[in-house]
């Protein structure tokens, strides 16, 4: 262990391994590791039935679903693209079942496999019960955003999550920003913090030769859900009538508000293409194929899709969040000229952190008509950006380059033991 050339790495996520940004990152980090020679090994939820979906390492899984768990997985966001409860109705009983199932799956995986570090995903029940079961295996923790929020939505949870998380030997943040909300809200040490950022696939995610704007390709790829700011930008371009665009919804949700997303979109008559859930390979195509990209979220933690986005060469319009400041920030400067490429929009007054008061929703969705009327403009003018002036940065965000940070993280775990 004394040069770290070669680790076994447990990997910990308590949803599927698919699906969303979380399991995008664990896979990549499996990818990544596999590639130095290091050992890997997945603990992670699945429906049951449905319990092979990875292929890159061996792993184990708690199975939701009238099996090791009785009801759907709790995500880590309250709409998730496939069916899924939330943390904040599970009774006493639920907590208790999700707490064994995991914890029995977690000593299994661990005897079994043997490994020199532990690397959970988000600040929240599942890494709590890691720490506590393992407390002397080395971890380390990656932090996505949307435990923040389920932190401080479920208070009544915060006693379970707390001790055990302060714990953890390192935490990974996305961002600055996010790295003071985990001080504040977890009072965590700034020490055991460190800032590694998140990635995109750049095998799959690169310009291509964008097509004539007649109409202005926009893309948005993500739930569909009020958090992401759907309807809104559903209905700022409905207003839009004078100029051309025709809009790629990429993703899925459920319940009522994937329900009206649908309604909304289908409002827009051939304006727009539904494609529901797609593939990655199947979304960057369609990337380097659109002129815009849309992110008109009230929430992120570091927005892997704005990445995926700038890589392929599109236009961004997005809100204001403090992750998407921080990947644009370098884009953006006073004395940027590809400052042009990106419209921030202000973000609305939130209430439960996602939730737009209703007395703001005409400002916001005017301003962000705004946005995309003069990111349509520009790309009427110049569909093809230069991506020279940036590339320097996007190649910071690849997942080679964030893995180096990654493993940083993993020695500072190992050396604090």
């Amino acid at each position: 262990m004394e040069d770290f050339k070669k680790l076994r790495v447990l990997h910990v996520l308590s949803q599927r391994p698919d699906s969303t940004g979380s399991g995008i990152y664990v896979q990549a980090m499996i990818k990544e590791s596999a590639a130095l020679g290091y050992d890997n090994y997945l603990v992670a939820g699945a429906h049951s039935g449905n319990c092979d979906e990875t292929d890159q390492c061996d792993s184990m899984f708690v199975k939701f679903h009238d099996s090791d768990v009785s009801y759907h997985i709790p995500g880590m966001s309250d709409i998730m693209p496939y069916t899924s409860s939330r943390f904040c109705d599970l009774s006493p009983e639920n907590l208790a079942e999700y707490e064994k199932a995991f914890s029995k799956i977690l000593v299994k995986a661990v005897q079994k496999f043997q490994p020199d570090i532990i690397h959970s995903h988000h600040l929240w029940i599942v890494s709590s019960i890691t720490r506590k079961l393992f407390p002397k295996i080395p971890m380390a923790t990656t932090c996505h955003g949307t435990d923040l929020r389920q932190f401080q939505n479920c208070s009544h949870l915060q006693s379970k999550v707390l001790p055990a998380c302060q714990q953890i030997d390192i935490i990974m943040a996305l961002s600055d920003a996010q790295k003071k909300e985990i001080v504040r809200l977890y009072n965590i040490q700034p020490e055991k913090i460190i800032i590694t950022g998140a990635g995109f696939n750049n095998s799959l995610f690169y310009p291509g030769n964008k097509p004539e704007p007649e109409p202005v390709q926009l893309v948005y790829a993500g739930k569909l859900s009020n958090a992401k700011g759907v309807p809104w930008m559903l209905k700022a371009l409905k207003s839009i009538n004078t100029l051309p665009w025709q809009l790629h919804l990429i993703g899925s949700g459920s319940g009522e508000e994937m329900e009206n997303c649908l309604k909304l979109a289908k409002e827009l008559g051939k304006k727009i293409t539904i494609h529901g859930a797609l593939p990655q390979k199947k979304l960057a195509e369609i990337m380097r194929q659109s002129h815009i990209l849309v992110l008109p979220s009230f929430y992120e933690g570091l927005p892997l899709v704005i990445l995926e986005g700038l890589a392929s060469g599109c236009r961004i319009v997005s809100n204001d969040l403090p992750g998407v400041k921080e990947i644009t920030k370098g884009f953006i400067g006073p004395d940027s000229s590809s400052k042009k490429y990106i419209s921030l929009v202000k973000t609305p007054r939130l209430k439960n952190l996602d939730q737009p008061y209703k007395e703001d929703s005409y400002t916001f969705e005017k301003n962000l008509k705004e946005a995309l009327q003069e990111q349509i403009m520009a790309s009427l003018e110049s569909p093809q950006i230069d991506l020279t002036l940036v590339i320097d940065i996007i190649n910071s965000f690849t997942w080679k380059g964030i893995f180096k940070l990654v493993k940083k993280a993993y020695i500072s775990s190992l050396k604090r033991t």
